[in-house]
């Protein structure tokens, strides 16, 4: 008697998400490819234009400037981890000593509170 096996299923959730995220990273890394060969590419600039027409372009083009200015220094081999030094988290020793007293003044607002609560309503 042989054994028949189930046809697999379709692929489970997690792996098509990863595999539309994966086709996802690819097509943003072709455009990035794309507009960093069209940047350094660069426009032809005409040589024969006047006084007039080049101070138009130099505010128009001071103002794209200021408006597009992008850093390129997150790529894809920085990461913010990396720039995190590996050794021991800094000590919160203060922190946790504020939280300390915050949490006695909160407990001794909430006693009196009570208290006060409790001699009011018993009269």
């Amino acid at each position: 008697m042989a054994m028949f096996r189930r046809p697999r299923k379709s692929s489970p959730p997690l792996r098509r998400k990863q595999q539309e995220i994966a086709r996802q990273e690819a097509e943003l890394h072709d455009k990035l490819d794309r507009l960093e060969r069209m940047v350094t590419k660069g426009r032809p600039f005409p040589q024969n234009r006047s006084p007039a027409q080049a101070a138009e372009q130099s505010v128009r083009g001071n103002k794209a400037e200021k408006q597009f200015q992008v850093s390129l220094a997150l790529d894809g081999s920085h990461s913010l981890e990396a720039s995190r030094p590996a050794g021991r988290p800094r000590s919160l020793r203060k922190e946790r000593r504020e939280g300390r007293i915050i949490f006695l003044l909160l407990l001794t607002a909430l006693a009196a509170a009570v208290m006060w609560l409790i001699s009011h309503l018993h009269s």
